[in-house]
């Protein structure tokens, strides 16, 4: 009898708990302010967090000698170079190079393609909104032709 007893405390407690750790979990989840929104990290006011549910964020890691075909995006793109050494071009501009660190925008409906060197990979971060048009290859001769830098 004693050690059904103490399953019952035990499974009570388990349960006291889990509930105690749920309700901890929705009040985090439901909560308005992250810590870097406290009042204390701003002056002047404090920004309130706009809805991003719509923004997507990828990193795309290219080989050496890869590249998009031609496209272009209904909001614009803004892309950042993380490691190695890549290309971009807007149609009837210049060939560009990007290296780390470098942000730039394309902006909406630009034609435009953007990947690796040709002999080295390189990682982007990619964030954009709305819809990708996609287009034709890159021709070989575009593609290779000597980048500008940036």
């Amino acid at each position: 009898m004693s050690q059904t007893r103490s399953r019952s405390r035990g499974t009570i407690l388990s349960a006291v708990a889990a509930g105690g750790v749920l309700l901890w979990l929705v009040g985090v989840a439901l909560g308005t302010t992250t810590r870097a929104q406290e009042p204390a990290n701003f002056r002047g006011g404090v920004p309130a967090t706009a809805d991003s549910a719509a923004v997507r964020l990828s990193r795309l890691r290219f080989p050496a000698g890869t590249r998009s075909n031609w496209h272009r995006h209904s909001h614009g793109q803004l892309l950042m170079a993380e490691s190695g050494k890549g290309r971009t071009q807007n149609r009837g501009g210049e060939v560009r190079e990007v290296v780390p660190g470098q942000p730039w925008f394309t902006g909406p409906n630009v034609e435009h393609w953007h990947g690796a060197a040709p002999d080295q990979e390189y990682l982007q971060l990619t964030i954009g909104e709305g819809t990708t048009t996609w287009l034709e290859p890159v021709a070989d001769d575009v593609y290779r032709t000597p980048p500008r830098p940036r």
